[in-house]
Order: C-alpha cells, then sequence, then structure tokens
C-alpha cells in the first residue's frame, strides 16, 4: 500500500504544481515527512498541495529592487491628490523594509509585517485605486511575490450548503496568494439570516489571515460606519488587522485638482470659465447631497462627459486649432452631469 499511496500523492503534487521537479523542493518541504503524514491518512491531499502551494508562492528571490520602478509608483501615489494617511503608512513601509534589509546583513532577527488593511469611507474616495497601486508598491519592495490583486464579493465566497464557504473561500485565498484581496463592502457578510453562511466565510477569512498572513494581504473595505460596526462584532477580525485607515471625502479644492489632473492627463485643460463652473456646481451638489458630494469618481464622470460635449461642439463649430481641440470651456460643462 505504501508503494501506492506515494505515488499518487506526488503525481498530485506534480501536477498541480506545473510539473515542478519534486527533488527541488525535498530540502525545504520535509517532503518524506509531509508524505509520510498523508500516506497514513493523518492530512488530506489538500493540505499537502496547500503546504506546497504556499512554499512556492512565498519563496522570495534575492533579486535587487528595482530602484526606478519604486520611485515611479511612489511618484504616482504622491500625485493622488490627498490621502496622506495611505502615504505616511507607506513611508513607514518603506522604511522598515529598508531596515529589515539592514538587519538582516547583521544576522538580527527579522519578523515579516503583518499588513493586513481596513479601509473606510464613502464610493469614489479612492479605496480600490489605492488599493492596486499599493500590491504593485509592496511586490517592488519584495514584500509580496506578485502585487496583483483580485476584488472578491460576498458571492464569492458564501456557499449554499454546509462547506461549500470554507471551499470557496479557499479558493479565492489561494488566488490572492503574492498579492492582495479586496473585498468591498465586507460587511455584507454578516447580513443574513439564521441559515446564511456568512459567519462561515468570515471564521474562514480568520483563519486564512492567520495560517497565511505572510502570504497575501486582506483588505477589507467599505463605508465607515458600517465598517466599524463590523469590525466591532467580530472582533477576530480585529484583532489581526493592525492598519484601519480613514478615506475622508474630497473638499472642494481636492474635487477641482483632481478635475484638473484627469484632464492634463489626457492632454485638455480647463478653461477659467470651466473650472468656475464646475466649482459651482460641486458646491451646490455639496447642499443638496452631502453623501455624494466628495467623490472623485463623480468628477471623473463629469470631466469625461464634457470632452464628449466639446467633441459634438467642435465638429458643429467646423473649428479645429490645437487650442480648441484641448480647451473644455464652461459650455461643456452642464449642471445636469453631475
Amino acid at each position: 500500500m505504501e508503494s501506492f499511496i506515494c505515488p499518487i500523492a506526488y503525481y498530485i503534487i506534480a501536477t498541480f504544481l506545473g510539473g515542478t521537479n519534486m527533488a527541488s523542493y525535498s530540502k525545504n518541504f520535509n517532503q518524506g515527512e509531509l508524505l509520510n503524514l498523508f500516506e497514513h491518512g493523518k492530512v488530506t491531499t489538500e493540505y499537502v498541495i496547500d503546504k506546497m502551494m504556499v512554499k512556492k508562492l512565498t519563496n522570495k528571490t534575492n533579486s535587487p529592487v528595482d530602484e526606478n520602478n519604486l520611485k515611479n509608483l511612489l511618484k504616482e501615489l504622491d500625485l493622488l491628490v490627498g490621502l496622506n494617511s495611505v502615504k505616511k503608512l507607506i513611508k513607514e513601509i518603506e522604511a522598515y523594509s529598508n531596515i529589515r534589509s539592514k538587519r538582516i546583513e547583521e544576522n538580527l532577527a527579522t519578523d515579516p509585517l503583518v499588513l493586513h488593511m481596513i479601509f473606510k469611507g464613502n464610493p469614489g474616495t479612492g479605496k480600490t485605486t489605492v488599493a492596486r497601486l499599493l500590491g504593485k508598491i509592496l511586490c517592488e519592495m519584495q514584500i509580496l511575490d506578485n502585487g496583483h490583486m483580485i476584488e472578491v464579493e460576498r458571492a464569492d465566497l458564501v456557499g449554499e450548503y454546509i462547506g461549500h464557504t470554507a471551499s470557496r473561500v479557499r479558493d479565492q485565498l489561494k488566488k490572492a496568494f503574492g498579492g492582495i484581496m479586496f473585498i468591498d463592502e465586507a460587511y455584507s457578510l454578516a447580513r443574513g439570516g439564521e441559515k446564511d453562511f456568512g459567519k462561515e466565510a468570515i471564521d474562514a477569512l480568520v483563519k486564512g489571515m492567520e495560517d497565511y498572513k505572510d502570504n497575501f494581504i486582506l483588505i477589507l473595505a467599505g463605508y465607515k460606519e458600517e465598517m466599524e460596526h463590523f469590525i466591532r462584532i467580530n472582533p477576530g477580525l480585529k484583532s489581526r488587522i493592525p492598519i484601519q485607515i480613514d478615506f475622508p471625502d474630497y473638499g472642494l479644492e481636492e474635487l477641482i485638482s483632481i478635475a484638473e489632473t484627469i484632464v492634463n492627463q489626457r492632454q485638455y485643460k480647463l478653461s477659467l470659465s470651466a473650472k468656475a463652473k464646475l466649482a459651482k456646481i460641486i458646491s451646490k451638489k455639496r447642499v443638496n447631497d452631502p453623501l455624494n458630494s466628495g467623490n472623485g469618481r463623480l468628477v471623473r464622470n463629469v470631466i469625461e462627459r464634457a470632452i464628449r460635449k466639446q467633441a459634438v461642439r467642435l465638429l458643429e463649430n467646423g473649428s479645429f486649432s490645437r487650442n480648441e481641440l484641448i480647451t473644455l470651456i464652461s459650455d461643456d460643462i452642464g449642471e445636469d452631469d453631475i
């Protein structure tokens, strides 16, 4: 029986890892001991695969940090309007990463940072944008292997029957290894009736955060009040998520700055009258709809509509000078666009 089971284990694991030469892993994985446990029914095939996959995905390279790539990404972060707490956090992580390298050179003890996070704020305040950029930055710092981000929602995690949820969570965790798992409106996991499996999904996430804390970063995001309540009723999450960041609504000047950044990136510009009209419309929106008035996405939509209206105006006028092609005027911005 022993000679039959071990080859099966080798085949399953090798196939899962894409035909990797298993001999190259024997030293690091203590393969014989692992397969012996499998052989005697002490661990499942899934457990063996998980252990092999985690080691493969977290085997950091010794290649030096690409300073140019990192510099460009940090510059991109700095160009984002507001978000001072995020920028401060990245500076702290960068400093720790550098000091950690120095400590390794001196054979001093080093512990990896646990960087699971909570993002609290209204839609359109930069949470998803920051999460994507954060993954790239941490990859260049060699804190994450890949730096990719997967966006997950309740339907991706909560199963339909007993045992289904844990399997779904594990599948999503594997996809996130080496990168970031981003769950927007995370509090939706706690909503449902007695037969709902949302609580099971939360428990599975908590276990994954603990078991694989060095392998990925979990970011839970959503409205501020809902997220604070969600964390209060799930103390297991709070104790494992050391970083909480507020994403406040943008002020009027910040929204105008965002608009100018968008048009500059697209090689347009706002005329003085267009800028004044945009400020007037945003101010009015802040009075009538304060919940959504500090929304960067809202400003982007206005600019995109203005660009389309400018195109129609230029074709109707038949005038295509360089200045006219790049300038958005007040007529291109309507109060019904916001």
